[in-house]
């Protein structure tokens, strides 16, 4: 009885923690939903040796110059739409999406996937967990 009492008193609260547990579930919601998977440093470098995988950071170019996995492909992710047709021979390769920390690696797979792309995957941590993982880094 005082349980109920409390969530008629605080109603606002429970609403509140509803919309941030939605928001957190949003992501690796989004993420299974389009076939997007997340790879840690270590299954990144198995892509690389047996799929050939090609990286695309997202970072902005002044990001991207300061250090990035070795033969990343730079294309910002306000850019991706316009470079549509540049990336489009990436379609059937398996494609890792990397950027400074991860944040902006969700939104450019998935829009990767819309526009086709089969095998996406973004790298967990980004550019920093690379590092991070003492990973050569290319400047």
């Amino acid at each position: 009885m005082e349980f109920i009492e409390f969530v008629k008193n605080n109603w606002f609260l429970f609403v509140a923690l509803a919309i941030v547990l939605s928001l957190l579930a949003y992501g690796p919601l989004m993420q299974r939903m389009n076939g997007i998977r997340s790879v840690s440093t270590a299954q990144l470098v198995q892509l690389i040796n047996r799929e050939s995988a090609v990286i695309i950071d997202v970072s902005e170019p002044q990001e991207f110059r300061k250090g990035h996995l070795p033969n990343a492909i730079n294309v910002p992710l306000g850019s991706i739409g316009e470079r549509a047709a540049e990336l489009q021979k990436y379609q059937k390769k398996t494609v890792v999406v990397s950027c400074l920390n991860g944040n902006r690696s969700m939104k450019a797979a998935l829009l990767l996937s819309k526009q086709g792309a089969e095998s996406v995957y973004i790298l967990t941590g980004g550019n920093n967990a690379w590092q991070r993982d003492s990973m050569p880094m290319g400047t």
